[in-house]
Parts: C-alpha cells; structure tokens; sequence
C-alpha cells in the first residue's frame, strides 16, 4: 500500500519503522522534508519525505500521528482526502487538574471528532493502545498482541487490519467509530500501568483464548 505518515514524532517515527520492509511504500509528512533529522529518520525507516500535504496526496492510507492539539489545523491542510482510509491513531490527551487524562469520552471521541473534521473519508481508530515501542517491533513478546479498531466502513477496516498484522499485531475490530470511546480509555490503562504504575513500556495486551475444541 501506498502509505502517509502524517506526524514525525515519537509515535510517527515508530510507525516508519514498524512497516519497514514489510512491502508498503511509506512517506513521511513533515513541516521541514529537508530537515537533517527528518532525512535520517526516512533513511532509517526506508521511507521517502515529503510535505504533510504532498504525502497524504499520493497515498491510500493515511496514518495520522499528531499531538491532538495541533491535529484539526493540520489535518485541514492535507487537502480532500474522500474516499481514503485514514488512520486515527491519537488519543485526545491534555492537561487536567488531575494530570495528564482524556479531554473528550463518554458523548463523543477523538475518532469521532476526526471522522467529522473528514465526512467523505473512512476513519478508522486504532494504534492507540500501546507506547511506540510497541508499534515500532513487539516480536520479543512471548504471545501476539492485540490491537482493536473502529470505524464505519468494513473494507476499510479489512484494509487497516492487513496493516495491523504486518505489525505483528492480532486485530479485532471493536465495531463502528463511536467504539473509539471504548478504545481511547482503553490506551489510558496501557498509559497509567506504563508510566503511572511502574510497569515500564515495553508490553503490549493480548487476547488469549483457549483451544478449539475438537470435533
């Protein structure tokens, strides 16, 4: 697949190199393409770079890897992006007076506000329940992790999980985007066991299920 990093960060980075030589053609989106530092992350990753909007407009999916408050400005600059998969892989994190927590959940999400900000493409909610390590080679792990998606359109989701399994991901679809108010909360346990409760970043869940029975 033709692929767009939108997002250079931490998390963006770890996507790169999560999908490197896994067969995709990867473009990083970033403000500086000539920066020394976003040229020695896209030879790292294998990636090419270019501008956000450039890559988001040669690609067929598009993974969005922003803090969450400067994502609505920058996804309105991608240009029209109907009819693709964008990938909302953002929790919509902020300062409260209770520390670092949600800043939307219950009536509405981070994945529902995004598939708002863009009627026309199909969004799905997923790589937001693990730190970037996780994402960028979880191989070490004694079982396959689990990483659940949401969204409205089944092919597109069909699409993402091929995506998720090249990460070495196990998917399981979580339902339509409105479930993004399940799977946001849900990266907060992943964010308070990690950084909150001594259990340090280098895990990921995992859904394990006991043996078919025989028939």
């Amino acid at each position: 697949m033709r692929i767009a990093i939108i997002g250079t960060g931490n998390v963006g980075g770890a996507i790169a190199q999560g999908l490197k030589n896994k067969g995709h053609a990867v473009t990083l989106g970033a403000r500086d393409p000539d920066a020394p530092a976003m040229i020695t992350l896209a030879s790292r990753a294998g990636a090419a770079v270019a501008t956000p909007a450039e890559a988001a407009a040669a690609a067929e999916v598009i993974i969005l890897a922003l803090p969450w408050n400067v994502a609505e400005a920058v996804v309105g600059a991608l240009g029209d992006l109907s009819g693709r998969i964008v990938v909302d892989c953002m929790n919509p994190l902020g300062r409260t007076p209770d520390g670092l927590a949600l800043t939307l959940g219950h009536t509405s999400s981070g994945g529902e506000i995004v598939q708002g900000w863009l009627p026309g493409a199909h969004v799905v909610k997923t790589l937001n329940q693990v730190g970037a390590e996780m994402m960028a080679d979880n191989s070490s792990l004694p079982h396959r992790p689990v990483m659940f998606m949401a969204g409205n359109d089944d092919a597109a989701k069909g699409a993402v999980a091929e995506l998720l399994t090249d990460f070495g991901f196990d998917p399981l679809d979580a339902g339509d985007i409105t479930r993004s108010r399940l799977l946001e909360p849900f990266g907060m346990v992943w964010i308070n066991q990690a950084l909150f409760r001594g259990k340090g970043r280098s895990w990921a869940f995992a859904a394990v299920s006991e043996p078919a029975a025989n028939p």
